[in-house]
């Protein structure tokens, strides 16, 4: 049998608006640019996706389902300007075919730096979907499915999650199909899935690259790759960034067609079904370790941390943000820990980065500025008033 798996990852950050070092006010946010973006995005993806997801749950009957990760970033936004989208995820919860997976409240690098943070936006998180959603996340994603067997062993000793979505990466794997549940050395009861990235990519990035050997994608093509996993893996975990529907693969591409079809081509084959990450785990036993002892991403073609962590701009940001978590936190002022918190969004040193050759492309998607160095100074300009505002704070 062949599970296909799909997870749509949900995520809009709140960009900065330009701050020089004159700048005093603490109205760090672009909120006009960001209004734009999310109306764009909502229009060409958010919306139409999510009602065509809706409409298939309920044509086939339980038959199809999805899984989600939403960010509190992405929710937060969506409530100040798009309410109308967390009615529609809530109507794609009361069907029941939908699980909705835990991750860090603001999209953050946080277990790298800080695991007091890291553990407080899991909470965050997951009172959100718990609230919003009714549901109590089993499974976790990491930002960025940033990965190793420290993670797991640590997911698993908070005692509520059942399962790890990660990577598949090829040098990790060696001979081994990411088409199977693993587990993590140390961590045998923690079950984990792994990205198959050849597929995903056919869909998230392939599909409208008519230089492609196998464009057009159809989903009867497709189907036919999901049934040739019968009798060499279980799952078939395609995971992918939501905007993939609408907005990197514009609707003139045909994908919404795809995605409306895909569900007949599948389960045309009886021995295909759908399945909800949690379900996998239900279903099917690992087959093996995956040993992951260095930190792996699903981010451009190294699958590593250096779309984040590539430079000395983007570490120094880093470290000098998470300094200050103890001094702000300190304070008890709510406005500026949620401040610091929408720092912690890992799009902001994204934007740092000055890898600009097989994914530079990647690394321009909606991002506000001319260069990565522009990105590092406005960054570090609002840290500066932060710094100050911290400081004020103490000495009343």
């Amino acid at each position: 049998m062949a599970a296909v798996c799909f997870y749509f990852q949900v995520h809009q950050p709140r960009r900065l608006r330009r701050y020089s070092v004159f700048d005093a006010g603490t109205d760090y946010f672009d909120e006009h640019r960001n209004h734009e973006i999310l109306d764009k995005v909502t229009n060409k993806c958010y919306e139409p996706a999510t009602r065509l997801l809706l409409n298939l749950v309920r044509e086939w009957d339980g038959r199809f389902k999805v899984a989600f990760s939403i960010t509190g970033c992405a929710i937060e936004q969506f409530k100040q300007n798009r309410p109308e989208l967390i009615k529609l995820f809530q109507e794609l919860a009361a069907t029941g075919c939908v699980e909705f997976l835990a991750e860090t409240y603001h999209h953050s690098l946080a277990f790298l730096y800080s695991r007091d943070e890291f553990n407080e936006q899991l909470r965050l998180h997951e009172a959100m979907v718990s609230e919003l959603f009714g549901q109590t996340p089993q499974v976790f994603r990491n930002t960025e499915l940033i990965y190793n067997n420290e993670l797991a062993a640590y997911i698993g000793s908070l005692g509520r999650y059942r399962g790890v979505i990660a990577e598949g990466a090829d040098h990790v794997l060696g001979y081994r199909s990411p088409n199977y549940l693993y587990h993590a050395p140390g961590a045998p009861d923690m079950r984990l899935l792994l990205k198959n990235y050849r597929l995903s990519d056919d869909i998230a990035f392939r599909f409208s690259n008519r230089d492609w050997a196998e464009w057009p994608l159809t989903s009867e093509k497709f189907a036919k790759w999901v049934s040739q996993i019968n009798g060499d893996g279980h799952v078939c975990n395609l995971f992918m960034d939501y905007e993939t529907f609408g907005e990197h693969q514009w609707a003139e591409t045909g994908i919404f067609e795809f995605l409306e079809t895909l569900p007949e081509k599948v389960l045309a084959d009886s021995d295909n079904v759908f399945l909800t990450p949690s379900e996998c785990i239900d279903t099917h036993a690992p087959v093996g370790e995956y040993d992951v002892p260095h930190m792996i991403s699903w981010a451009d073609t190294e699958r590593d941390l250096s779309a984040w962590l590539g430079n000395a701009m983007q570490s120094n940001a880093l470290h000098e943000l998470y300094k200050l978590e103890s001094h702000v936190k300190e304070t008890g002022d709510d406005e500026l820990i949620a401040d610091w918190r929408m720092l912690t969004t890992s799009d902001h040193f994204y934007y740092m980065c000055t890898k600009y050759f097989a994914d530079g492309d990647v690394h321009k998607y909606f991002n506000p500025y001319e260069s990565p160095y522009d990105s590092y100074i406005n960054f570090m300009n609002v840290l500066d008033n932060m710094r100050s505002r911290m400081e004020e704070v103490v000495a009343t």
